[in-house]
């Protein structure tokens, strides 16, 4: 399999970008194409804690808007759920029904997940697993671009946090990191797709992730043909000239960081065998990339097909069955060898997962097998570092009423804060990275302790 990575350009602006793709064209490179919360960490000795520079965070992006009512159900309003949702309901009862997370809960608390998530139940059981209910932010868009957009740059959809023109992760990197800024290795790495991420463009640094592909390092970048290496004196005094000596002074840089990588996956191995999905395969790589001794300090890995507006399932008598389900599969196939592997590496306590997706579902399913946008969703957290739990409560399904068309509104916890939770908790960020990363320009408030009942460090 081919193993390609790209570095992440950004121009400084929209018409340079522009130029940008028109050059690309031409050039012959593959390269351009609440208190429960607080518990999400486990309290443990000073020795088990790795050094901070040695974390790594692993976004998986779910593509399209996650049905998080069909992936967690709500057992203690199963009744009101099979109302919602008289076809596509999974069974409570028989062979194909949801498991049961977690039988020691409260009546209340309890939840079932998609049968399909059989990985997810074993890593539960494993200790690394916490799922946090109800994740939204305040002003929702059910725009897929705009959405995703929002959740990329750190916006909430007010008129302070919609336009955002730079990427939480960059931002995160770029203040957290600077020292680093020049590093032979990139602070970032996604994979899965060939566009770019806005979520990396930093604020000034533009160039501090690589796009790869695959998992065979002898094309992890191929070089343009002439205009990399060029001296400064055959680029012409104009935009243009700026424009080309931008692109090979990236290239350049892109060409340290690809001999860095590719020694890093040639170092690096996977101790138990992966499924051949495409999400399986990005994070097969991850686990090489880390195992390797890569110092990359963000991956964003996806998977599509999540906008399940039709047949979700494959029909009203086998709803374990479908769209959802494959999808459901596959995520969970896919992260518990991965979570495994680096355990088996001795890795673990270097890396927390997190899903997200642009937004959930509406409550009610739809007349094509289906469902239609939502609001709110589950995350997932993976990783050594958690204890195993639900952070928040149930959904309220009797919010969703005609009046409202069906949805739940309630916010339980805004994203910002769980992701502004893990760097400030975890990676230990502080209050002035934090601010610079996620910020919240509707309140005018920062996000530094918003939810210290939400992670806690080892031995906080």
């Amino acid at each position: 399999m081919l193993v390609i990575c790209i570095l992440y350009f950004e121009n400084l602006n929209t018409v340079k970008r522009r130029n940008f793709i028109k050059l690309s064209a031409t050039a012959s490179a593959a390269m351009l194409l609440p208190n429960d919360l607080f518990a999400l960490f486990k309290l443990a000795g000073i020795a088990s804690i790795p050094d901070v520079n040695s974390k790594k965070l692993v976004l998986i992006q779910l593509i399209g808007a996650n049905d998080g009512l069909n992936t967690i159900v709500p057992i203690d309003q199963y009744d009101t759920y099979a109302n919602l949702r008289p076809t596509i309901k999974l069974s409570n009862t028989g062979p194909n029904r949801i498991i049961t997370l977690d039988h020691t809960m409260a009546v209340g608390d309890q939840v079932g997940l998609h049968p399909s998530l059989t990985g997810f139940k074993n890593l539960y059981d494993s200790g690394f697993l916490r799922i946090v209910q109800g994740v939204g932010y305040p002003f929702q868009d059910k725009s897929h671009f705009k959405s995703t957009d929002l959740w990329l740059t750190g916006g909430d959809g007010s008129p302070g946090n919609n336009w955002l023109g730079s990427g939480w992760m960059g931002r995160f990197l770029e203040n957290q990191y600077s020292d680093l800024i020049k590093a032979k290795y990139p602070l970032g790495i996604q994979l899965g797709g060939g566009a770019n991420s806005l979520g990396f463009h930093g604020e000034k640094e533009h160039g501090m992730a690589l796009n790869c592909t695959g998992q065979d390092p002898s094309l992890f970048y191929t070089t343009m043909n002439g205009v990399v290496g060029a001296a400064p004196g055959l680029f012409p005094d104009s935009e243009y000239g700026n424009l080309l000596k931008y692109i090979s002074e990236s290239d350049q840089l892109a060409k340290t960081y690809s001999a860095t990588v590719a020694s890093a996956f040639d170092k690096g191995s996977n101790s138990l065998p992966y499924p051949d999905s495409s999400l399986s395969q990005q994070l097969k790589t991850v686990a090489r990339f880390i195992s390797g001794g890569l110092e990359t300090k963000v991956y964003l890995v996806k998977i599509q097909g999540f906008d399940t507006h039709d047949l979700q399932v494959a029909n009203s008598t086998e709803p374990h069955l479908g769209k959802h389900a494959n999808l459901m599969a596959t995520l969970s196939e896919a992260i518990e060898p991965f979570i495994r592997d680096l355990t088996n590496q001795n890795r673990g306590d270097e890396v927390l997962a997190i899903t997200f997706s642009e937004f959930g579902r509406k409550a009610a399913e739809n007349a094509n097998l289906g469902t239609d946008h939502g609001e709110v969703a589950p995350m997932f957290v993976f990783g050594k570092a958690i204890s195993p739990g639900i952070s928040g409560t149930n959904l309220n399904l009797s919010e969703a009423v005609k009046a409202n068309n069906y949805q739940i509104q309630t916010v339980q916890f805004d994203y910002r804060s769980v992701f502004g939770t893990i760097l400030q908790d975890w990676i230990g960020v502080d209050k002035k990275t934090l601010d610079l990363t996620f910020y919240n320009h509707s309140s005018n408030s920062s996000f530094a302790n918003a939810n210290s009942n939400l992670l806690k460090l080892k031995n906080h």
